[in-house]
Formats: C-alpha cells, structure tokens, sequence
C-alpha cells in the first residue's frame, strides 16, 4: 500500500489528458474553423491556466523538495532534470496554438499539426512522471513534506480555484472527488456543491464564443 495519497496528482492528469482529446478533436472537426473555435473556447483558456498552475507548483514546490531528498542520487537528480525540460517543452507547443490562432493566414491543418505535438508533447510526460517520478517521490518523501506540497499547489491555483477544482474534478471517480474535497473546510465544500460545480457544468467549454 503507498504510503503517500497520489490521488490529485492522478486526477489532475487524467483532466488534462481529457482536455487534450477535446483540443485534438476541435483542431480536426469538419465544418467549423478550428480557429474560430479554439480562439474562443472557455475550454482552451481554462485548459492553459489550470496546467500552468499544476506546473509551477511542481517547478517551484515540488521538485525543489526532491532535489534535497535525492542529494548524491545522479539517477534520481537526472529524472528531475528531465521533468523540468519536459515543462519547458511544452510551453513552446502552447505559444504555437496561440500564434497560430492569432495568425490569419495560418490555416486549420496546421493547427491540427500543432495540436498533435502538444498532445505527444504533454501527454509522453504525464505518462514519464507516472512511470517514473511519481515512484521516486513515493519512496522519497515523508507524507508531511508531500502535504506540504499539496498545501502549496493550492496556493498557485489561488482565485481561480472555484473553476479549477470542477475542471479537475470533472468525469473523476466518486472516490477521487470524495478524497479531493475532504480536506476543504465545510464552507467551501458547500460552495463546491451548490455553486461552482453547477456554474461550471453550465458552460459550453469547446464552442465558438461560449
């Protein structure tokens, strides 16, 4: 049995790989401009500012703490180091989509193209952290500093966290939404329930100008 809940790190990922099938599904839907669509989505922009949370936080919280725990272990600080190249890899594919849907005479095939090299480029890291980082920090960190990573996740999410924590929670599993909202006070779990899962299941997240 793990000695560390990994549940949000799971979640979180499992959200993101649904946002990249909704992403390469607009880029290649006949019919409509993929640019029109993406340009304006709720979806692509909450998409952006939710794995550019989860990724300061590991970047500034997260691996930080590990480099300490791993100290003279060049296997271990060798698999950080590509963690935080394969963050920086993707920032550029997210840019491109961007200048892509800003450029008028860049057509949807491109974007399609686009869209498959974030798809490859986020979704071989997820699976490279859960293969192999997730692992190292389990056996790694004590359960107080993988808390205090938690605690600190929360902070990069900030104002936002009232859209965010549908998104992540969106399509999960009854346990992984039970595990996520446990440690909410009362208030905000109510909040959760009555207002911001409702307010977020509301929107239309992958259409033109929703």
């Amino acid at each position: 049995m793990s000695k560390l809940d990994m549940t949000s790190m799971y979640t979180f990922h499992d959200a993101l790989r649904r946002d990249l099938r909704h992403i390469t599904e607009v880029t290649a839907r006949p019919g409509d401009d993929p640019r029109r669509v993406l340009a304006t989505a709720v979806g692509w922009e909450l998409f952006k500012k939710a794995l550019h949370a989860h990724h300061t936080a590991e970047d500034e919280a997260l691996w930080p703490m590990m480099r300490e725990a791993v100290a003279g272990r060049p296997d271990g600080l060798a698999l950080l180091d590509a963690m935080e190249a394969e963050h920086a890899a993707v920032d550029p594919a997210i840019e491109a989509i961007d200048a892509a849907l800003a450029d008028t005479e860049s057509g949807p095939a491109r974007l399609g193209e686009l869209a498959d090299t974030l798809a490859t480029a986020l979704g071989g890291h997820l699976k490279h952290e859960e293969d192999e980082a997730l692992p190292l920090i389990e056996a790694s960190l004590t359960e107080a500093q993988w808390l205090e990573f938690g605690q600190a996740s929360g902070k990069y999410v900030g104002p936002d966290g009232p859209r965010v924590i549908p998104w992540m929670l969106d399509g999960a599993s009854e346990s992984a939404v039970a595990a996520m909202l446990a440690p909410l006070p009362d208030p905000l779990r109510a909040a959760y329930t009555n207002e911001w899962f409702p307010a977020y299941k509301s929107l239309d997240l992958w259409a033109a100008g929703a």
